[in-house]
């Protein structure tokens, strides 16, 4: 932790002279936009890159053709399934799912 001059408190509570200095300092905006995006900038390639190569060398190299198609249509739908977690539509196909079935006529 990193500590905060009491100069630096009495400068910040000079520009906002209505609050005291710890309201401002504590303002800061926290969220995961740091981490999500090293995650799928970095870890998810990697991570891809990794099943990959574990497909082929697992199965190819047997002559299992039809197995390892089967895993990779398990990773396919994995795929899919980060894909919507990532990119937010999740939410619009649910309620396009649920607009299947619903009786109301809005």
């Amino acid at each position: 932790m990193t500590a905060v001059p009491l100069l630096a408190l009495d400068q910040i509570a000079a520009l906002d002279a209505t609050r005291p200095p710890v309201a401002v300092l504590a303002q800061t905006d926290l969220n995961t936009d740091g981490i999500r995006g090293w995650i799928l900038d970095n870890l998810l390639p990697l991570l891809l890159l990794t099943v990959a190569l574990l497909l082929l060398w697992l199965g190819g190299g047997k002559g299992d053709n039809a197995g390892v198609m089967r895993r990779v249509g398990g990773v396919f739908v994995a795929l899919a399934i980060i894909g919507l977690a990532v990119s937010g539509t999740g939410v619009d196909i649910g309620t396009f799912i649920a607009g299947l079935f619903s009786t109301s006529s809005g």
